[in-house]
């Protein structure tokens, strides 16, 4: 079965780029925000309603054009925890190479608590720079895409990619953006599954200062640690040589992990040795090669998954009652963002004067009438066939009514089709075992 998940870009709504200049920062707009706070809950409710598997929202900061308003998702998971009874919260994901690991493993703990054991947690490695540079400084992240990351090449009508050259990144800051991610996550799960530990590493010497450990606890030195704290905290001095990160999850041994990509082999193969959910952004064509290779390295590594599981694929869906209608809605709700955002960030040349043909050359989007959709998804899907699929929605530039509305139609009218599609792959896929 398709698990659905719902990852909500929070995009400050404007009529037009002239109503965006005019309210600038409109990231900082206090009315216009809570607005748009308020309907996301109503979105939650109704995924929660729909049967949708999870719903996710973003970390990042420092917004002031008001296009992704998003930096305290623990914050927001933790309410609709309290609002809904069936979903999952969570979140794609805590930029890992700026983040203190400690804090998210213990604010992602008490979310899992908080709701029950019905939270997943997404890690992402930070590819802006304004705030990746400046909230990571104390750990030396800079932003950065992988090198090895598969770029668009148009040549090949969008089903080919080429590699990144050396000159289109700066690999030694890619280097220690990766190293902080890894060893962020290591530390978040040696505080979810151990009763104590110690670390040392590039960035984090637990306990501080290294060797020595905490040699002033008043606890330890009145015996309180050794007698109810965890078995290894206390050394023979009394001093402190292991950390117990409090609370442990719910869930045990804990919560899902997903881990946001765009086609870095290497993350695809550290997701595949660790049994994490590795989320594809990514056209098909990079998607599924990489799937098979998430695969094989999952299974030398004990993870016996069928074609597909355990994989998460990342689509834009815009349903129209019509082609045209799918594709002024695509045009009138994403066009803004894509122009000033996507496009500026992006490392291929976009065609500005096509724009609609930028976006959907990213491959991306899926974008038609319900039987098209349907037909689009259908096919990749016997590419790909992924156990998750996260919609992504630029709410509230795309009013939640129609976010509804679509989640709805493809609820009712699209998964169904979609869950025998993974049904019929899982099971070719057994019998060629």
């Amino acid at each position: 079965m398709l698990k659905p998940m719902v990852q909500l870009y929070p995009v400050l709504p404007t009529k037009d780029e002239e109503e965006r200049e005019r309210l600038r920062p409109l990231g900082r707009n206090r009315k216009i925000y809570n607005e748009v706070l308020t309907g996301w809950h109503d979105i939650i409710r109704a995924c929660d309603n729909m049967g949708i598997w999870g719903v996710a929202t973003i970390e990042h900061h420092f917004w002031s054009e008001g296009y992704e308003v998003g930096p305290s998702p623990g914050t927001l998971d933790a309410y609709w925890a309290a609002i809904t009874k069936n979903v999952r919260v969570g979140q794609l994901g805590y930029v890992m190479s700026t983040q203190n690991p400690i804090r998210v493993a213990e604010e992602t703990a008490i979310i899992d608590h908080l709701s029950n054991g019905r939270s997943f947690v997404g890690f992402a490695r930070g590819y802006q720079s304004r705030w990746t540079n400046v909230v990571g400084q104390h750990l030396g992240a800079r932003a950065t895409r992988s090198p090895n990351a598969a770029i668009y090449n148009p040549a090949t009508q969008g089903v080919g990619f080429s590699t990144a050259t050396k000159e289109q990144v700066h690999l030694d800051d890619d280097a220690r953006n990766r190293a902080n991610f890894e060893e962020g996550i290591d530390i978040v799960i040696k505080s979810w599954t151990q009763e104590s530990f110690k670390h040392s590493g590039l960035n984090w010497k637990i306990p501080y200062p290294e060797g020595k450990g905490v040699d002033d606890w008043q606890l330890a030195h009145q015996g309180v640690t050794q007698r109810f704290g965890a078995r290894r905290e206390v050394g023979p001095d009394n001093s402190i040589q292991e950390v117990s990160v409090c609370p442990a999850p719910l869930q045990d041994p804990h919560p899902p992990v997903f881990v946001s990509g765009s086609g870095s082999p290497e993350t695809i193969e550290y997701c595949a040795k660790r049994g994490f959910i590795p989320v594809y952004f990514t056209n098909i064509g990079t998607a599924a090669p990489l799937s098979e290779r998430y695969h094989d390295i999952a299974k030398a590594n004990g993870f016996n998954w069928k074609r597909g599981q355990n994989q998460c694929l990342v689509r834009w869906l815009q349903i129209g009652k019509t082609e045209d209608d799918a594709r002024e809605r695509v045009m009138r709700w994403d066009g803004d963002i894509f122009r000033n955002f996507y496009a500026a960030m992006g490392r291929r040349k976009m065609d500005l004067s096509d724009l609609y043909g930028s976006m959907m050359a990213s491959g991306l989007y899926v974008v038609g009438t319900v039987d098209s959709v349907r037909k689009q998804l259908i096919e990749q899907w016997k590419v790909f066939p992924a156990e998750y699929m996260a919609q992504i929605y630029h709410y509230a530039q795309m009013p939640k009514e129609d976010v509804c509305e679509t989640l709805q139609i493809f609820m009712d009218k699209i998964k169904p089709d979609l869950d025998e599609v993974i049904y019929q792959e899982q099971r070719k896929s057994a019998n060629a075992a």
